[in-house]
């Protein structure tokens, strides 16, 4: 079986993203490895769930998105949004912010926390993520940052974990999140905006990304990235990126009917397209041995060393490390790993993401510069 793509982080990554719009708005001290050019103003519109393959499989459904200049990026491992919105919050690689993928462990405590929900209280996202943000490091340059998305998401542990030093502008709908970023966009003597949309990833989840639902949703986000084109203020720059890509899973393995896949293992993490998966004090190499006669040649199997090694999420700072499974298991077939008992919610979906494959790892970065 061939090694998985990894993450090219540090040439052509969606953690690359974030320092480059900084430099190009004259932040000093961060690299603009993307080589953006000079502006006053910036607005990045992350589209979730909008991959590049996706994207050029349907460029009939988005005129506008297809006539602009760009190519793809690489998101990070895992392919989620949980890790990608921190790469996008602090320029880091999901090794460097610890928002690891969807579940992961809390260390020290036997149990999981689910980064998009975050019912735990004793977590504090600021803790959990203690990284400065590239919003704080704009405003204390003096650039205007605000972050427009729905009001439902302000207040949760991941925007306070990824969007602190941002100004959260509440919108719903798509006429609130031009009109909310076209007034941000216009404030302060420089601009940073960062928009975000969630339906197309919704859309997929729920009816799949080939589904009528899912181009149908394609078209609006066509006409939102116009939109916020046609009312960017002079010497502004707009950027279309996303967090992932997503396929449509037909075949499933699930943990919680697989004996084999239960053995010496604590926890199940991760989600169904990367799997985190927490052994017992020296069950590792068992649960390892047992999770690649199971899969075969469907997944990537490997210890986390290994994966840690390859470089899948780049550098990991002191102190994430065990929040990564001892094995991981990442599909690369058309193959999602559930656990129908402990994951229902997730188990009914229809359009996954996570994995290393083209499909979930590339994901565009399109540009719309105004003189």
């Amino acid at each position: 079986m061939s090694a998985p793509p990894v993450p090219r982080y540090g040439t052509s990554a969606l953690a690359d993203l974030p320092p480059s719009v900084l430099a190009s708005l004259g932040v000093p001290g961060v690299p603009n490895v993307l080589g953006l050019p000079a502006a006053r103003r910036a607005c990045v519109l992350i589209v979730d769930g909008l991959g590049w393959e996706l994207l050029q499989a349907h460029r009939e459904l988005a005129p506008f998105l297809s006539s602009l200049q760009g190519g793809p990026l690489t998101a990070g491992f895992p392919a989620t949004t949980v890790a990608s919105l921190g790469s996008l919050a602090t320029g880091l690689p999901p090794g460097g912010h610890g928002l690891l993928g969807v579940q992961v462990a809390i260390p020290g405590t036997g149990r999981l926390l689910n980064c998009l929900r975050w019912q735990d209280e004793t977590v504090d996202p600021a803790t959990f993520q203690p990284a400065p943000t590239v919003y704080e490091r704009a405003a204390a340059d003096g650039v205007r940052v605000a972050y427009v998305a729905l009001g439902e998401y302000k207040g949760s542990g991941l925007s306070l974990a990824t969007v602190r030093g941002a100004d959260y502008v509440k919108a719903s709908g798509l006429g609130q999140l031009v009109g909310r970023a076209e007034k941000a966009l216009r404030e302060g003597e420089r601009s940073f905006v960062t928009v975000y949309h969630a339906d197309l990833d919704a859309t997929g989840h729920r009816y799949g990304a080939d589904s009528p639902d899912w181009r149908h949703q394609l078209r609006f986000v066509d006409l939102l990235a116009e939109q916020i084109a046609e009312v960017l203020p002079p010497e502004a720059a707009l950027y279309v990126t996303a967090d992932h890509g997503m396929v449509d899973p037909t075949e499933r393995v699930d943990v919680d009917t697989t004996p084999a896949l239960q053995r010496g293992v604590a926890l199940i993490g991760g989600d169904a397209r990367a799997r985190y998966v927490y052994s017992e004090p020296g069950a590792a190499a068992e649960v390892l041995d047992a999770w690649r006669d199971v899969l075969g040649d469907r997944a990537w199997v490997v210890p986390r060393d290994e994966a840690v090694a390859a470089g899948w999420f780049g550098d990991v700072a002191p102190g994430l490390l065990e929040r990564i499974g001892d094995v991981i298991a990442v599909p690369r077939t058309d193959l999602a790993i559930v656990a129908s008992e402990r994951e229902p919610w997730l188990t009914r979906m229809v359009g996954m993401h996570g994995s290393l494959v083209p499909a979930e790892l590339l994901v565009p970065l399109l540009r719309v510069t105004r003189p």
